[in-house]
């Protein structure tokens, strides 16, 4: 009954859109933004629309569209299941693996033909996965700009062979296949990084693109595309070998992304105490085949049960996203930062100065992560309006390898007894460690309930 009822809500909600087009979210994008969105779409538009007007399509090429099409929804049904739990666990930057037939198309197929099977896939796969819960427009742009990437790599491919792709000339079909995957490749990476780039100019490098591995695995698929397209002409029934490799890389980056999730603190982002743990006590490990010593700082928000019991565990949830995102901007990438649980934050700085400055490098990252999170303002909406939660603090304690400690286990323990001094010392200080005294024990109830 309840799933009925979202269900009309959700017609409900359609319908009021497509009644009212100045509601749509499209409007509520920045103005460059939205010019650049606008300005992709119709340039694809224009192309197709040239395309089909000059260029000549045979029967054949109706039926390379016919067999692609149909074995993208036939990997589409086959993957669903999987394709459904990444979705759920990954961010925007998303690869469905859907370029093998993509790039298969615009290897074998003139340009506007090529384009239009990249639209008819991509709004299938929209339709019948996850992404129809993201907003219209952006899959508007994100098939304009895949149609675009057909157009470009199909024109390479026509130009350096002069006409229609042949197995029977390897040298121009090996440099053919290879500027098509580079070209294709470059063009949709291209148009999502500018999008991406322009709505968020302070983003980094990794967001704007993609991470490493995203882009290689994406590659991966472009060049099995290639293949398939090689099949095809040679045998199309060789095209279903395509599928064997396609489903296990599919299962693999599954596997890949349940290992990311299950090390990820669901509600900051940062890695979770089992994994900061586990790579903390590796990176230690190995030390001394590092330059640079290494430190421990433990981050303790100061009262933070006070922002619970007055705003909700809503906005305390906003909060701890917002410290999390405050301490990744004042470490280095390569720093390892976690949540140890409830307002605890834990970060291992790697390949500090040596030994004379690595103790002032080590309270100067402190000190800044106590600043960032001091000056924090947290918006978030209500049914009452916007609500700011600001006057934040934290405490700090650090502890420095290998001079405070030579393994994880007493370096938290020397960084744990500077952070219960910070809280003596009124809260919202950094103090740094001290070599601990043997079989010393701290009073953590007493701690605890000065917090």
């Amino acid at each position: 009954m309840g799933v009925a009822n979202e269900s009309v809500r959700g017609r409900r909600r359609v319908a009021d859109l497509v009644s009212r087009p100045a509601r749509w979210p499209v409007w509520q994008i920045p103005t460059q933004l939205l010019t650049a969105v606008l300005l992709v779409e119709l340039t694809a538009f224009l192309l197709i629309g040239f395309g089909l007007l000059t260029e000549s399509s045979s029967w054949a090429d109706g039926v390379v569209v016919g067999v692609f099409f149909g074995l993208s929804l036939l990997h589409a049904e086959i993957a669903n299941n999987v394709e459904t739990v990444r979705w759920r666990i990954t961010d925007d930057l998303h690869v469905d693996l859907s370029s093998v037939w993509l790039v298969a198309g615009a290897v074998l197929l003139n340009p506007p033909l090529a384009a239009l099977l990249a639209v008819a896939i991509n709004t299938y796969l929209w339709a019948r996965s996850a992404r129809v819960r993201a907003p219209v427009y952006r899959q508007i742009f994100s098939t304009a700009a895949i149609a675009l990437s057909c157009l470009a790599a199909s024109g390479v491919v026509r130009y350096v062979t002069g006409g229609r792709f042949e197995v029977s000339e390897p040298g121009a079909g090996l440099l053919a296949l290879m500027l098509a995957a580079l070209v294709f490749f470059t063009v949709n990476t291209g148009l999502v990084a500018g999008a991406i780039a322009v709505s968020a100019p302070q983003a980094k490098v990794a967001d704007i693109v993609g991470e490493w591995d995203e882009n290689l695995l994406e590659f991966a698929t472009i060049s099995l595309g290639t293949l398939a397209a090689v099949a095809y002409i040679v045998n199309p029934w060789l095209v279903l070998f395509v599928f064997p490799p396609l489903l296990v890389l599919h299962r693999a980056v599954l596997v890949r992304h349940l290992e990311l999730a299950a090390s990820t603190d669901s509600k900051t982002g940062l890695l979770n105490a089992a994994a900061w743990h586990t790579q903390a006590e590796r990176e230690l490990q190995r030390g001394s085949r590092r330059v640079g010593p290494k430190a421990v700082l433990v981050v303790d928000l100061d009262r933070f049960k006070a922002v619970n019991d007055t705003h909700g565990h809503l906005a305390g949830d906003r909060v701890l996203a917002a410290v999390a995102d405050a301490m990744r901007a004042e470490v280095r990438d390569r720093d390892l930062v976690g949540r140890f649980g409830g307002e605890e934050f834990v970060v291992l700085l790697r390949g500090l100065d040596e030994a004379g400055e690595g103790q002032v490098e080590l309270a100067a990252v402190a000190e800044r992560i106590r600043s960032r999170i001091a000056s924090l303002c947290v918006e978030m909406p209500t049914a009452d309006g916007p609500l700011s939660i600001a006057g934040l603090s934290a405490s700090v304690g650090g502890s420095l390898f290998p001079g405070d400690g030579q393994d994880l286990r007493t370096l938290l323990q020397v960084a744990d007894t500077a952070l219960y001094a910070a809280k003596r010392a009124g809260r919202n200080v950094v103090r740094m460690g001290m070599h601990l005294p043997v079989a010393a024990e701290v009073d953590h109830e007493a701690v605890d309930s000065a917090r």
